[in-house]
């Protein structure tokens, strides 16, 4: 690995300013001052102005399925938080957060730019979900749902999605209240959008669960199961796509 790159992971700042580091002689491999061009190997010692340069993190990729009733954040202290299921020494965050009363798929990393890349709008990751919302949607609801509705507060509608019934769930014989699961994908992600837009709708959501996000899908994971992600999701994930990935060795790890 070229020296410059090894500073960067460390944290010391964007890669043009690490070579600005190395340039001024301020950054020594083994003992001797390095030049721009240096590689270096895990074993090598590198100190920037006299101090020893810890090792860069282990970068950590994970598929959760998170239960309800579980934050994704650390906003409120002393609240259940979905780092509290994954016992890993990094400091992990999310990417793409569920709020307390939804469960399934979310992803954590200590990976700065992975979660850039698939939080960005730019790069369109699929979330497919599945709902439960009261009452049975008829075909034009469902088409209002699919091109796009203005929410209250903001500047401009949904964007389209795709939004299709499952199966209609009868009534309970304790409850009266008839209920429709609905599959919704989607590729932009506001503040409780499926909510506030079923609740517009005249279907507030009883149920919601996210299955899928880009080609990482739920699989078999049970609640407050995890596992890490492959080479091959993490790869796809970078690159955008939203299609299957081989998860042949993903059995073995999960928790």
């Amino acid at each position: 690995m070229r020296l410059q790159k090894l500073l960067a992971q460390a944290g010391l700042g964007a890669r043009r300013k690490c070579e600005a580091l190395i340039a001024a002689g301020r950054v020594t491999v083994n003992g001797q001052v390095a030049v721009l061009g240096t590689v270096v190997s895990p074993h090598d010692e590198v100190r920037v102005d006299g101090r020893l340069l810890a090792p860069p993190e282990e970068k950590v990729y994970i598929a959760l399925h998170k239960p309800v009733g579980y934050l994704s954040d650390r906003s409120v202290a002393g609240a259940k938080t979905v780092f509290d299921l994954v016992h890993l020494p990094q400091r992990l965050f999310a990417v793409g957060r569920l709020d307390k009363d939804t469960s399934g798929l979310i992803l954590l990393t200590n990976d700065g730019a992975f979660a850039h890349r698939l939080a960005h709008p730019r790069f369109e990751h699929e979330k497919e979900y599945h709902a439960l919302v009261a009452g049975y949607p008829t075909e034009a609801t469902l088409a209002r749902w699919r091109s796009g509705v203005w929410l209250a507060g903001e500047q401009r509608p949904t964007a389209p999605a795709d939004v299709s019934v499952i199966h209609p769930q009868p009534p309970l014989p304790d409850d009266r209240m008839a209920a429709t699961w609905l599959r919704i994908v989607m590729r932009e992600g506001r503040k409780r959008q499926i909510r506030r837009v079923a609740k517009l709708l005249g279907h507030p959501v009883l149920r919601l669960m996210r299955v899928r996000f880009g080609c990482v899908t739920l699989g078999q994971l049970k609640s407050d199961q995890w596992r890490r992600l492959t080479q091959a999701e993490v790869a796809a994930l970078m690159q955008g796509r939203n299609g299957d990935v081989p998860q042949a060795s993903c059995a073995h790890d999960r928790h």
